[in-house]
This record gives C-alpha cells, structure tokens and sequence, in this order.
C-alpha cells in the first residue's frame, strides 16, 4: 500500500549481545524517490517474534496446491494418538557440562543404531523409549545413553517442546516436515490445545522455543527409518541434547524402507554378521 520507490531490507541479529545488520534495498519499476537514509530501529525483545510466529499462515484461498506434509494437510481433524512432552535442561555430570531432553544426555552407541536395529541386534546396543513421555518431577538428575523412541508407524503424535531455561532453543526434526500449531510462555498443559491453529499452520522442519515457554508441532510419523530430533544450538546438540525416532515398518516393506545398500559399511557388534534376509 506504499507509493512505488526504492525501499530497504533488512536483516539483523536477534537473541545476541552484538548486534550486527545487513541491508539490501528493494528497487521498484518506474519508482520515484530513494530509499529513506535512516533505518527503523530492530524490534526489541522476544515478544515481538512470538507474536510474529502466530501471523505465519498458509493462503488457503489460492490456487497453489495445499501444504501436505505426509499426507495430512487436513491435521486438524486427525486423531492424535501420542504425546511427547520433551524439556530440555542443563547439568554437570561427572564435572562435565551435559544437555539433556527429559533428564536423558545422549551418548552416541560403539553400533550404530540403525545397524543394529537392521541387524536385529538392537536389544544389545540400545533401549527404547529410556525416556518418559512427560519430563520428570526432579530434572537435576540427567543419565547418559542412547535415547531412542519407538514410534508407531503412522501414527499421528503431538510433540511439545517446553523451554524452563532463559535463553531461546531451537529443534530440528530430520525425515519430517510438521505443523506448528501453538507456541506461548509458561508451562504446556492440556487445556493450551485450545489455542492450537489447526487450520492453516505452515508446515515446517525446525522450531523455536522461546525462554520459559512451549511450542506444539503435530505430525504423522510414515517415514521408516530412524529419524534424528536435535538442538539447532550446536554445542548443544554435541553435548547430549538430541534423540532419535525409530519408525519401523510393520510389514517390513519394500515400499516402506529400502534395503541398506550392498556396499554399505559396517562396525562394532554387526561386523562380520551374515547380512539379513
């Protein structure tokens, strides 16, 4: 709604000490005029993010094919058939720094989990589902081991990221997109469903959380294999705070998973194991 003329983009840091813009300038056809030489100054704080997220929709209008992420693009009417409320925390454990998701650091396993798991040996290398669905009532206590969730397949599951820490987090789901459905500060309970956007979320891979708050994704887990859930924040993500979701075809299918290829490497308890049918 602004008269046809050159205007500035700009792009600024967020959540840091420093902070550092870059500017680009968006030049209209027949425009008249130059940009303005002052720039607005960047929002401050983290409410105006929060706020902004809820304003991500999709165009439902349009002529564009709709959203459909796992073949659930009407997920508002879809059952939900799992919770996962993951909380993520920060201890020492053995004097070393440790990030954990549901009192549960993850330590990468001698065997590959997917091997192990093809193999049939994965009751030797790890356990699923270590960690509870709900965070625990004491979260000062964080254990070290392979986190692995056995997800159905197919079922439609509701995952919350609850967030008690003061700085923002950031999750990545690998082999997914989801739908963002809710995000507010304090603490997740049942009746927060009620704000969910259950119509026309945009569907996505990565989500924030904001300091003492929650976000709410909602996906259809029917791509087998076993799906990496981490910490975008990197040092994070080295130091415990990521899971993985195992999604194994009931039917053990071609047309569900592929074979491991031919030449495919393998260590630890599998090397020299006779290759499975």
């Amino acid at each position: 709604n602004q008269e046809p003329r050159d205007y500035y983009v700009v792009a600024s840091t967020r959540f840091t000490r420093r902070e550092v813009t870059a500017t680009g300038i968006i030049r209209y056809k027949n425009g008249k005029g130059a940009a303005s030489s002052e720039l607005p100054p960047p929002p401050v704080g983290w409410a105006w993010s929060l706020n902004q997220f809820r304003t991500f929709r999709w165009n439902l209008t349009s002529n564009a094919a709709r959203p459909n992420p796992q073949g659930s693009y009407k997920y508002g009417s879809i059952n939900i058939t799992r919770t996962i409320k993951l909380a993520n925390t920060a201890q020492r454990v053995d004097g070393k720094l440790r990030y954990a998701l549901n009192g549960a650091s993850y330590v990468e396993p001698t065997t590959p989990l997917k091997l192990a798991e093809y193999y049939g040996v994965a009751d030797k290398v790890f356990k699923y589902d270590t960690i509870p669905d709900e965070p625990p009532s004491d979260n000062t206590r964080v254990t070290l081991a392979p986190i692995v969730l056995n997800m159905t397949h197919r079922n439609f599951v509701e995952i919350i990221f609850e967030n008690h820490e003061t700085a923002i987090q950031s999750y990545h789901l690998s082999g997914y997109s989801f739908f963002a459905v809710g995000m507010d500060i304090g603490k997740w309970s049942p009746e927060k469903r009620m704000n969910y956007n259950l119509l026309d979320a945009v569907s996505r891979h990565t989500i924030q959380v904001f300091p003492n708050s929650w976000s709410a994704i909602l996906l259809t887990f029917d791509n087998c294999g076993m799906w990496n859930l981490r910490s975008e924040i990197w040092d994070r993500h080295y130091l415990g705070q990521q899971l993985y979701a195992s999604v194994i075809s009931p039917n053990r299918s071609l047309k569900d998973e592929y074979n491991l290829p031919e030449g495919v490497l393998t260590c630890g308890i599998v090397q020299g194991m006779p290759r499975p049918p």
